[in-house]
C-alpha cells in the first residue's frame, strides 16, 4: 500500500513538473540579456511613470500590478520563428486568444487570461524581422480596452514613450541605482 502511494505521488509529480507550458516570466528571463534586446519591467515605485504617457494608457494602467515589455530588433528568420514558438507555448498555458493575425510579414497575438468578465493577464505580441515586441500586463482590465488599444497600435508606441519618460524623470530620492 505504501509503495503504491509513493509510486502514485511520484508519477503525479513527474507528470505535473514536465508540463508543456511556459510562463511569461520564464520567457522574459530567458531573453532579457540577449544582444539587441530592450527589456523593461516596471516595479511598483515607478508606476507613476505610466500615468504620464497618454490618457488611454493611464486609464488602463490604473489597475496594473505587473508590467513588462521586451523588444528585439533586426532579428533573423530563425530567431523570429523561435520567438513565435516560445510565445505559443506561453499563450497555450491557459490563455485565450483575442486576436491572432498570421501573415508572412507580421505575426500579431493578443492573448488574455480572464476571471469572469475581467481580464487578469494580457500578452500583446507583435513580430516582424525589423522589430518584435512583447507586452505583459497583470491586473484587472476591461477586455474591450485591451482589444481597442491593440487594434490602434497604442502598445507599439508605448515602449519608446516609456523609455523616454524614464530617462527624463529624476530618480526617486534615496534610490541608488547602482
Amino acid at each position: 500500500m505504501i509503495k503504491k502511494t509513493i509510486a502514485l505521488f511520484s508519477f503525479l509529480w513527474v507528470f505535473t513538473s514536465c508540463g508543456s507550458g511556459k510562463s511569461f516570466q520564464s520567457f522574459f528571463n530567458d531573453h532579457k540579456s540577449d544582444l539587441g534586446v530592450t527589456a523593461f519591467q516596471v516595479p511598483n515605485f515607478m508606476r507613476a511613470l505610466l500615468t504620464n504617457i497618454s490618457p488611454e494608457i493611464n486609464d488602463l494602467f490604473g489597475n496594473v500590478r505587473d508590467f513588462k515589455f521586451i523588444t528585439f530588433k533586426n532579428i533573423s528568420t530563425e530567431k523570429q520563428t523561435q520567438l513565435i514558438s516560445e510565445m505559443n507555448l506561453v499563450t497555450n498555458n491557459n490563455f485565450t486568444d483575442v486576436l491572432r493575425t498570421n501573415t508572412v510579414e507580421k505575426r500579431k497575438i493578443v492573448s488574455v487570461k480572464e476571471d469572469g468578465n475581467v481580464v487578469t493577464q494580457a500578452i500583446i505580441f507583435n513580430s516582424t524581422l525589423a522589430k518584435t515586441s512583447v507586452f505583459y500586463l497583470k491586473g484587472r482590465f476591461n477586455p474591450d480596452k485591451i482589444k481597442e488599444l491593440s487594434k490602434t497600435d497604442q502598445f507599439e508606441n508605448l515602449s519608446s514613450k516609456l523609455i523616454q519618460n524614464y530617462q527624463s524623470t529624476p530618480l526617486t530620492p534615496g534610490f541608488n541605482p547602482n
